[in-house]
């Protein structure tokens, strides 16, 4: 790769007397005992991009809106008590308005981002400010400014804590580097000062509260960035030691585990939001300090590596990160303010530029892999291509552009498979086309989170929403202004009481859990059996929910559906956002419906239905559905405190069961066909010979697929359904397979069971293979399973191979 160094940058590294390899793939000899010019030249180029080209696409488009931007903001600021910009005054409020206390401290936040990219608009080429001593003047004064006024040695902090330790310190101690020559030595020992202050070492002492996960990581980047400026080898050791917590796999809070569930907050699924920030700040504290005297060494690192394809990669789908693991961030759409528009693709185009960086520290062969998975999702998100997305900054552009255009590597396609996250209670099924997936709530894993004003009416995430998308179709479905205009009491697969809720409805912070133990599955790697015991937020409603993930669809079963709040109790069997124009055409047991709007009809007795360009839907045995199409007005101020007000409108398909008010042991059985034509929709709802239901009922939910030769079961109480019994609680998956063998996949998802015994009715020559936790078994006319103590496995499948008789 050739590195682009501005003259300046190489000028410090070879007036230090070191030698260094331009391009951060190759390593870095330091040939005198002083390293720190050198990795403050390497931060510079972390954190300014390099190797490309500042005259082509998409650079030069982003580099002129960079010194746009760059220059509005010097136009603008004001110097003053308070503030440095009119609109953003940070001044302290009284001590009884914590709201508005959060406010100013984002705003001094916001004002040091400001500042940051008048620096990066300094120090990159064609911005229009590239050099300009206007510019460097003002980063000076306003660096001062905010210094003397707030952010100094003494100053007690207001407000959310992240602004004063996170937040504030990476802006500040980036613009030290950016303009380290520049600063005078008085004023970079003052900055320094007051970051020892609000972010001392005792920060990370002990591996709790807000020194976790993502949070670990970005207070041992500000060490580490304290540690360079100012030349302080113990501050740059104790962050890279301070780093191997996070390494660690965890059995509950915060960190990663070893089935793949990342977890934030305590409670809250973060793969997409909370452990995107964390995969990009290792990989840039990896690349910082590879080579040098510091480089991180603990080989518990090794498990962030393996956790790109077993914590980040499932939950990736051409492009974009899956909703049900970005918490409290599916609410940060178009802010009232500068910040830029979020969404699912945005998040993930964050998490391909730093698998791509991370890949630089990584092993040959895992960089290749990871390189061609990140051109897989690059190449497929054509509708919001990466390289376009203004959220992304030059450097991560950069690192896509470089493997985009890279001839030597093959784009990967999506894999096929389904992926268990006991540990977060959320599930992902791939097939050839499509995607899904799913997410539950547990007395681990919360219904959702809200905090700092966001995801207010994210209430029914939690129970049972599933997701789903096409490979070349809908996958603008949730990123496309979904959160704002969605109906929050009916998300797509969720059983939910209509019971009216709080805006932030059981506290922040994902305090809201529900006190449940059977929610989890079993999967042989391709195909699944999932269940929820579901009990509501705020609400008496409790019901028994499965899904079971099959070759081309989803079973979907309810029973046990009962509630007591005095209101109606709903299942969204599917709620597609049809978009702006909302013309897709729907047809009910082959009969067209209308597509006027707004429209609503009762489709009692319906077999099947299918929505043109998104897929079909069947009832077996026939089922009372209600269909509605309506235009729905929002805005994301209603879901955050910070969104703007504009009013947006979409369209929607909406597919329920109404269960009446308070019911009582209700149910409901439908299955979904993602991207099935209409005609294939017909034809898998007159096939009454494929699927079998063996029970839906408070006590079991199974279903059988002959063809297949699959039998999932969900055993809610011990019993019988269909060929399998079992002793206890559990789950049972079996797939027959062509060559005389079977699999059976048993787990405890309650987490309790210190023995049990299943039974399967069919006939079994041998067990060929099983896990440590099989104590016995007896095969003839019938298999017959014990398993000792499976309270330790975490709710994990225990995997048993036969050879049938």
């Amino acid at each position: 790769m050739t590195s682009h160094w501005s003259r300046r940058a190489f000028l410090t590294a070879a007036g230090s007397g070191t030698a260094v390899a331009l391009g951060l793939g190759t390593t870095w000899a330091f040939t005198a005992p002083e390293e720190f010019p050198a990795l403050r030249a390497r931060w510079r180029a972390l954190i300014l991009g390099e190797g490309f080209d500042p005259a082509a696409e998409p650079f030069r488009s982003r580099l002129a809106d960079l010194g746009g931007t760059a220059g509005r903001y010097l136009a603008s600021m004001a110097p003053a008590a308070g503030s440095l910009w009119p609109d953003l005054v940070y001044a302290a409020p009284e001590p009884d308005t914590d709201h508005a206390s959060y406010d100013s401290s984002a705003r001094l936040n916001t004002s040091y981002a400001r500042l940051c990219t008048l620096g990066q608009a300094y120090c990159q080429p064609g911005t229009g400010l590239t050099g300009d001593p206007r510019a460097r003047d003002a980063l000076l004064t306003g660096l001062g400014h905010l210094h003397d006024d707030v952010y100094h040695a003494g100053q007690p902090p207001y407000g959310n804590w992240y602004n004063w330790q996170i937040g504030i310190p990476q802006a500040l101690l980036d613009l030290c580097v950016l303009l380290y020559d520049a600063l005078p030595a008085a004023r970079l020992a003052g900055f320094l000062t007051a970051v020892d202050h609000f972010v001392p070492d005792s920060l990370v002492a002990a591996y709790t509260g807000n020194s976790t996960g993502a949070n670990r990581v970005d207070l041992c980047r500000v060490l580490a960035l304290r540690g360079v400026v100012g030349a302080n080898g113990e501050k740059v050791a104790l962050a890279r030691d301070a780093l191997s917590p996070v390494f660690r796999y965890v059995t509950s809070g915060d960190g990663l585990y070893a089935d793949g569930s990342f977890v934030q907050h305590g409670s809250v699924p973060y793969t997409g939001s909370y452990g995107s920030v964390l995969l990009g700040g290792l990989a840039l504290l990896f690349a910082l300090l590879a080579g040098s005297g510091w480089e991180v060494t603990d080989p518990g690192r090794q498990h962030v590596f393996d956790a790109v394809e077993r914590a980040w990669a499932p939950f990736v789908y051409n492009g974009l990160v899956m909703d049900g693991v970005s918490g409290r961030a599916i609410s940060r759409g178009r802010a009232a303010g500068a910040r830029l528009q979020q969404d699912d693709h945005t998040r993930g185009h964050a998490v391909l530029a730093s698998v791509v960086l991370l890949g630089q520290g990584a092993s040959a062969a895992e960089n290749a892999r990871w390189r061609g998975l990140v051109k897989g999702w690059i190449e497929r998100d054509r509708s919001s291509p990466p390289l376009a997305d203004p959220t992304l900054g030059v450097p991560q552009l950069a690192r896509l552009k470089a493997v985009r255009d890279d001839p030597a590597v093959p784009a990967v396609p999506e894999p096929t498979g389904h992926r268990l996250f006991p540990c977060m209670a959320r599930a992902t099924h791939r097939r050839p086309g499509w995607a899904a997936s799913l997410s539950m709530a547990d007395r681990r894993i919360s219904h959702y989170e809200t905090g700092d004003g966001e995801n207010l009416r994210g209430w029914h995430t939690g129970a049972g929403m599933l997701y789903w998308w096409g490979a070349t179709f809908a996958n603008d479905q949730y990123g496309d202004a979904f959160w704002p205009t969605v109906d929050p009491y009916r998300l797509p697969g969720t059983t939910v009481s209509r019971k009216v809720l709080a805006d932030g409805a059981g506290g922040d912070w994902g305090a809201a859990k529900p006190d449940v133990h059977w929610v989890g599955g079993a999967t042989d790697g391709q195909w699944a059996a999932v269940g929820q015991y579901l009990k509501g937020l705020q609400s008496s409603l409790r019901a028994k929910k499965s899904w079971f993930f099959l070759d081309d669809a989803v079973v979907c079963l309810g029973a046990g559906i009962t509630c007591a709040d005095g209101t109606a109790v709903e299942t969204t069997v599917d709620n597609r956002n049809l978009g702006a124009a909302g013309d897709a055409p729907f047809t009910a047991d082959g009969t067209a419906q209308p597509v006027s709007v707004p429209w609503s009809r009762t489709l009692t007795g319906a077999h099947w239905a299918h929505i043109g360009g998104h897929g079909g839907y069947v009832f077996p045995g026939g089922a009372t559905v209600r269909a509605l199409r309506e235009a729905r007005e929002g805005s994301w101020s209603l879901i955050d405190t910070g969104g703007s007000t504009a009013v947006l409108t979409r369209t929607y398909l909406t597919l329920y069961v109404d269960h009446g008010t308070d019911p009582a042991d209700a149910a409901y059985a439908c299955v979904l066909l993602p991207g099935a034509t209409a005609e294939a929709t017909r034809a898998r709802a007159a096939d009454a010979g494929w699927l079998d239901v063996l029970a839906n009922s408070n006590r079991q939910q199974g279903v059988s697929v002959p063809s297949a030769g699959f039998t999932g079961v969900n055993f809610w109480f011990g019993g019988t359904a269909g060929p399998l019994t079992a002793s206890d609680p559990c789950c049972v998956l079996v797939r027959e397979r062509g060559d005389g063998t079977a699999v059976l996949v048993v787990s405890d998802p309650m987490r309790m069971r210190t023995g049990l015994t299943v039974t399967w009715r069919r006939a079994v020559a041998a067990v060929t293979s099983a896990p440590a936790t099989l104590v016995s078994s007896a095969t003839g006319a019938a298999l017959t399973l014990d398993f000792g103590d499976l309270s330790g496995t975490a709710g994990a499948g225990q995997e048993v191979t036969v050879r049938l008789g």
